[in-house]
């Protein structure tokens, strides 16, 4: 299996990026290849609606660091996305890159049945995590994400833990260790 892991938190020791990379080492343990990108440690650019991948390319038209994340993603059977939630949404650098995933439909995607690129059958584990200890806060923010995951053909998973906002705290938060420990197993499983 080959997974790839999108840290999306400017924080390489933050709450999302460890329950990512405890997902991460286990599924590597079981003989998995597993690629971590920190998108706060490359250089790339947002989507600039050139609309090359949809007149000219089969592939993002914008060449820069961002290039190889996508596609890493595209080789994948499995993508992690893990940010923390930033002013009632996910953190810019992982909007940036979920924008570029624009280039994963294919021209006519409004009206195709099979509107990806992307060989059927990926799975995706979506990690959120935010200091805001109301689970009503920020709800919806998964699931306008995952529509767009749909799209590409992900079967989603959603690992969300609330009230933890100082690197650390997950950690001591049993339930969100047993959540990403069942994820990995299933990954491995299936």
């Amino acid at each position: 299996m080959k997974v790839v892991c999108v840290l999306g938190s400017p924080r390489s020791k933050g709450n999302s990026s460890f329950l990512a990379r405890r997902i991460c080492d286990r599924v590597r343990s079981s003989g998995a290849k597993v690629k971590i990108f920190s998108l706060n440690k490359i250089s790339y650019r947002g989507c600039q609606g050139c609309m090359a991948c949809k007149d000219k390319l089969e592939r993002c038209g914008v060449d820069d660091d961002l290039s190889q994340v996508l596609e890493a993603v595209r080789l994948s059977d499995c993508l992690i996305l893990a940010t923390p939630v930033y002013y009632g949404d996910v953190s810019s650098q992982l909007k940036a890159f979920i924008d570029r995933t624009f280039s994963f439909l294919k021209p006519d995607f409004p009206s195709n049945p099979m509107p990806s690129r992307l060989a059927p059958g990926k799975k995706m584990v979506f990690i959120l995590t935010q200091g805001q200890p109301d689970e009503d806060q920020f709800a919806d923010i998964f699931p306008r994400y995952d529509s767009f995951f749909r799209l590409y053909g992900f079967s989603t998973t959603l690992i969300r833990v609330c009230g933890v906002f100082n690197p650390g705290d997950v950690e001591n938060h049993p339930e969100a260790l047993q959540w990403a420990d069942e994820t990995a197993e299933r990954l491995i499983k299936s």
